[in-house]
């Protein structure tokens, strides 16, 4: 019992409403990584940008509309329902959600430093992540000032 009440002490604890606003700095930050990481190297390259950047916006939208939209809007709804009064601070992603970046950074890392995938494709897909990121943290953002009492 004692032990309990330490770790609730001691625990970062938010008001839920904060935890809208985390949730979408930490995918604005990704979104921003995988976006800068891609103009870098793909207008280093320079040749077929505007092709490169049309396909990364159009599938980019694509990913957003068909996975991203639905996957925020869970996450916004789960977090509004949070029945804890200032739950930790880590809880804007369940264990799944952290579990699935995790094997996604990853990926992404491996991939790269493989050099199995031309550099091209990869930036491309990098954009074609990083758009709906950016879109989906703008979802967290507007939740956030849509709830300006808090959940």
């Amino acid at each position: 019992m004692k032990m309990i009440k330490f770790l609730e002490k001691i625990k970062p604890g938010v008001q839920k409403r904060t935890l809208l606003m985390i949730a979408g700095c930490a995918w604005s930050i990704a979104g921003g990584i995988l976006i800068s990481r891609s103009l870098i190297h793909l207008i280093g390259v320079n040749h077929l940008l505007a092709m490169e950047l049309g396909i990364g916006i159009v599938f980019g939208s694509f990913f957003y509309l068909l996975l991203f939209a639905r996957i925020s809007k869970k996450h916004i709804t789960r977090i509004n329902m949070i029945e804890i009064d200032n739950p930790c601070f880590f809880s804007f992603f369940n264990f799944r959600s952290y579990l699935l970046m995790a094997i996604m950074i990853s990926g992404g890392i491996t991939l790269r430093l493989s050099g199995l995938v031309n550099p091209e494709i990869i930036y491309t897909f990098f954009l074609c992540m990083g758009i709906p990121l950016l879109v989906s943290a703008w979802r967290f953002f507007y939740s956030y000032a849509k709830n300006k009492k808090g959940p």
